[in-house]
């Protein structure tokens, strides 16, 4: 279950709605828990928040383990496209700095885990 702190966070970012009770206590419609479960999915799979407000169309709805592709949903992909040569870019740029620090300590490379022994 997520904290009180996610909740409010996803209610601030315009991504979850509820109502307030005269005590000022959050109500949520039933269909929240599975939006709840829909963000904290897309967020788990390196969307950001900024993606996911753009995606709102789909996130109360069970979201499938593997999307289909349909020209209906190309502005939900592109955002997708767009994530993941963003990580991509990341990744390269974090593959050249562990390789520079590799070349500087090989010792750091050894692939059965004595990097500790040939290090002393």
């Amino acid at each position: 279950m997520p904290q009180t702190r996610a909740l409010r966070y996803y209610e601030e970012q315009g991504l979850l709605e509820s109502d307030r009770t005269s005590a000022g206590y959050r109500l949520y419609e039933p269909g929240a828990v599975r939006r709840v479960r829909n963000i904290r999915e897309l967020l788990s799979c390196g969307l950001t928040v900024e993606d996911v407000k753009s995606l709102l169309a789909y996130l109360d709805a069970d979201l499938p383990e593997v999307l289909s592709y349909s020209p209906l949903c190309a502005d939900g992909y592109g955002v997708g496209a767009q994530r993941v040569a963003q990580l991509e870019e990341r990744i390269a740029i974090l593959t050249e700095l562990r390789d520079s620090l590799v070349h500087r300590m090989p010792w750091l490379a050894a692939p059965d885990g004595t990097a500790d022994e040939q290090a002393a």
